[in-house]
């Protein structure tokens, strides 16, 4: 019975990361494809755009630039204080092969994202479906590149279960590593706070109330105090990359002009993004999923369809959104096994090939 019973169990164990790895190699082959036909290694493709942010500040700090500049094709000494640190700090950490540590971390923390969003399901097979569909959104390539990410996705996932599971101390952690990262964060220290308040007034909640925006809050200090603006970030991603919550009104411009006329495949596909989350927003709130996956879901949404700047981004900043494929998920997993695996094995494919076109041959960033 116990030699029955044990590889049941390790297959029990293991699934999310079978799940999430046999998705993401699927993506990464393809991608080696596409890269070996514009004569680029997988590696090169792998570390551009924002990876060779990432992998000077690990390296240099917030001071060199490696030859690096913003959107507007300029750098000065503050530039690179538009990144988030626990990524690069992460990377730091390895004091040989940044890019192999880079990678490395991504793979560990997507794998970590893989078993926070499993448990955040009703059921085991919707859990899995969802770690599928996770590792095949549009710009789910970037959960593989020097990307943060995966990163995020593991604090947000793990945030959310402690929520979730009243596991106060996880929810706080997780929010001050997510902090460190993103400043999409704020929507898991809001949550944290609204959960505390509605669910957990108890010493250990109120601590973690308190805990929970010490991430973000700190690094926000931190660069006003570099720059002797109380508001310097938000400042450096107006100036370098022109980025500002201007509730939506910059996407919508976007979004007109790119359904009325002859846009590239890059531009309508992220327009098709967004207008799918927000109508997966409205599906998570008429199916009533638990609040904080809906607030979570919303808020990266609001923040970002409600910010300008670089609009070619918000597939990839739509990636941690996770909540709103639940529903998607939960009809999919009731579905027969060969539909489900054919659906699954198609969106992988589909993702794979997507993450090559944006890193080979769309010309811009990311």
């Amino acid at each position: 019975m116990q030699r029955t019973l044990a590889p049941r169990l390790t297959a029990h164990v293991l699934a999310p990361a079978a799940v999430y790895l046999a998705v993401r190699l699927a993506g990464l082959v393809v991608l080696a494809i596409m890269a070996g036909a514009h004569d680029r290694t997988l590696l090169d493709v792998l570390t551009s755009w924002d990876g060779d942010w990432y992998l000077s500040i690990a390296e240099h700090g917030y001071t060199h630039n490696d030859g690096l500049v913003d959107a507007a094709g300029n750098f000065t000494q503050d530039t690179t204080l538009a990144f988030f640190p626990g990524y690069p700090m992460l990377i730091s950490l390895f004091t040989v092969a940044p890019v192999l540590a880079g990678l490395l971390i991504s793979l560990a923390a997507g794998l970590t994202a893989a078993y926070g969003i499993t448990r955040l399901a009703d059921d085991r097979r919707t859990g899995l479906v969802l770690v599928a569909l996770f590792a095949s959104t549009p710009m789910a390539v970037t959960l593989s590149m020097v990307y943060s990410e995966a990163l995020f996705s593991a604090c947000a996932a793990w945030a959310l279960v402690g929520v979730m599971e009243r596991k106060w101390w996880l929810a706080a952690l997780c929010c001050v590593g997510a902090g460190l990262v993103r400043p999409s964060a704020g929507v898991l220290i809001l949550i944290v706070i609204v959960a505390v308040v509605l669910h957990g007034r108890t010493s250990r909640g109120v601590f973690a109330a308190i805990v929970c925006p010490l991430g973000l809050g700190g690094f926000l200090l931190f660069v006003a105090d570099r720059t002797g603006n109380l508001f310097g970030w938000f400042a450096l991603q107006e100036a370098g990359w022109g980025t500002t919550f201007d509730g939506g009104v910059n996407t919508g411009e976007f979004v007109g002009r790119v359904l009325t006329s002859d846009a590239p495949l890059m531009e309508t596909a992220n327009v098709l993004t967004v207008l799918g989350a927000v109508v997966l927003c409205v599906v998570v709130v008429v199916r009533g999923l638990p609040w904080p996956l809906v607030a979570y879901g919303i808020g990266l949404v609001v923040m970002t369809a409600g910010s300008s700047g670089v609009t070619y981004s918000k597939m990839r900043l739509l990636v941690p959104a996770f909540t709103l494929l639940l529903p998607v998920a939960a009809g999919l997993a009731r579905r027969r096994t060969g539909t489900v695996l054919a659906v699954l094995s198609a969106t992988a494919l589909l993702s794979g090939w997507f993450g090559g076109y944006a890193l080979t041959a769309w010309p811009y960033a990311i």
